[in-house]
């Protein structure tokens, strides 16, 4: 199915860009490079530039350099005083002009642009510049709020609050009545109100992130920041980075500061996931840093401050790694104030049907076909299956049978073979053989086990159409009632 083309935006809600240039021809060509993107107003001097911006909101200028009367800089230095919110940009085909040169600071030009320009880098440049207008227009408002002690703000601070406090209860979190994870949630619940450090183990997909979310709402910390990392995706050097912060020439690439995470989570929780990844030499940082409350970023000599909650997780048994030798026993207890051990979706099975259902509305949401559900017999069929890759493995297997329906109703044939064999089929997917042998029992047991997997899936794949199926075995519909009688699958 052809996604719908989408609808550009009314030209009075695109950004106006206004193009400065004496030469027409200059001004066409600019205009055919933004036009898509941008609503363009054309001045052939600074006169009829101060005109168009007194009757419009212009959100960037691109200006020429050399124009009669007066020159894109002093032009710009005006722009600067009377519209200080315009992003400026001079374009200038003079490489060493001194007057550029003086006044850009003066001028608060955001880009020199040396001309013939590149239409793929000027759009590029003139799409940041305007973004950047609109945040620091965002900003200003803000700021104004702000002093006003405007009690909108505080009111939509509240709200979000409480939305994001709802979105991620432990109430919320998918289950059956009886879960196993009802005492996971329950022993997260009660710890989240201290400010205690807390391990989150279980095997990859189990939803770890959900309860380390769960838990920073849940505790004082909520108004403040929950960031993530994922200490397996970067190798020590950027995780250091990435954690701590650098200081801008501290390593070849770090053209600017930047601001690590720990300090962008002062006074909220930090989530590091796949803790069990990291390097010996990397754990002893971490450790000082837990240790003393403080990060001190690449290239810095001086260290900042952080008050930070650490919730970890991994799927690795660490107390195993530590007594391997490959994980450090004092971040091992400085990171595991409390463990919580989330169990795998094998383990759960009861919760696979809501847990498939509250899957199926998002995902059918996401690809644009709301109203999706499963035909009669997909749930049974979902209960029978392992899911080593727990709800990962559940939401790509979802996804993959959407894209395979046509009508409003998901059939069970609408997934992968191995998912319809159950366990069996996890073992050949595994295997990587054709057909899975049952590896107990005499040769007539082991032939019927297989008669009886490959009955299920092939009714299973049909949809429960008898006639259809019995056709493909080979088979009368009598006989092919027999069958199913004798192995239990008739009721299905």
């Amino acid at each position: 199915m052809n996604a719908p083309e989408r609808t550009p935006p009314p030209a009075e809600l695109l950004p106006v860009v206004l193009v400065v240039d004496d030469e027409v021809r200059s001004q066409d060509a600019l205009r055919r490079t933004l036009d898509e993107e941008f609503r363009i107003l054309t001045a052939s001097s600074a006169d009829e530039a101060r005109a168009l911006m007194a009757r419009h909101e212009v959100n960037v200028i691109l200006c020429d350099q050399r124009m009669p009367g007066q020159s894109g800089v002093e032009f710009l230095k005006e722009v600067r005083e009377v519209w200080p919110s315009t992003v400026r940009i001079i374009l200038s085909g003079y490489t060493d002009s001194e007057d550029i040169i003086a006044g850009l600071n003066e001028a608060g030009i955001y880009q020199y642009i040396l001309k013939p320009w590149v239409p793929d880098a000027l759009l590029e440049t003139v799409r940041t510049a305007a973004e950047t207008q609109t945040l620091q227009q965002g900003l200003h408002r803000l700021e104004l709020d702000l002093r006003a002690g405007a009690p909108t703000l505080r009111q939509r601070a509240r709200e979000g609050l409480a939305k994001a406090r709802s979105a991620f209860d432990f109430g919320r979190i998918e289950r059956a009545p009886g879960s196993p994870l009802d005492g996971v949630c329950a022993m997260a619940a009660r710890v989240a109100r201290y400010d205690l450090s807390v391990l989150v183990l279980g095997e990859s997909g189990t939803g770890k992130e959900l309860i380390a979310r769960a838990l920073h709402y849940a505790s004082p910390r909520a108004a403040a920041p929950f960031v993530i990392e994922n200490c397996a995706a970067l190798t020590d050097s950027l995780l250091e980075s990435e954690l701590f912060g650098h200081k801008r020439g501290s390593f070849t690439g770090a053209f600017e500061d930047h601001v690590g995470l720990f300090q962008r989570a002062h006074g909220g929780t930090i989530f590091l996931d796949e803790i069990g990844e990291t390097t010996p030499a990397f754990q002893v940082k971490l450790l000082r840093v837990l240790q003393e409350g403080e990060v001190r970023p690449v290239g810095s000599t001086r260290s900042i401050p952080v008050d930070v909650r650490v919730i970890a997780a991994t799927h690795r048994q660490l107390e195993d790694d530590v007594r391997a030798g490959r994980f450090r026993e004092d971040l091992y207890y400085r990171i595991a104030g409390v463990t919580l051990q989330v169990p795998p979706l094998r383990e759960r099975a009861g919760d696979i049907a809501p847990i498939a259902q509250r899957l199926l509305r998002d995902v059918s949401a996401e690809l644009g076909r709301p109203g999706m559900r499963f035909a009669d017999e997909v749930l049974p069929t979902l209960m029978g299956y392992p899911w080593p890759g727990n709800i990962r493995e559940l939401r790509n297997e979802i996804g993959r049978a959407l894209a395979l329906t046509d009508g409003e109703a998901v059939p069970a044939s609408a997934f992968s073979l191995k998912v319809l064999h159950g366990q069996a089929g996890l073992a050949n997917a595994r295997a990587g053989a054709p057909t899975p042998v049952p590896q107990t029992g005499t040769l007539a047991q082991r032939l019927e086990a297989i008669e009886a997997m490959v009955l299920r899936e092939v009714m299973l794949r049909l949809r429960w159409n008898k006639t259809h199926a019995a056709k493909e075995l080979g088979l009368s519909r009598v006989g092919l009632r027999a069958k199913l009688l004798r192995y239990g699958l008739e009721d299905k």
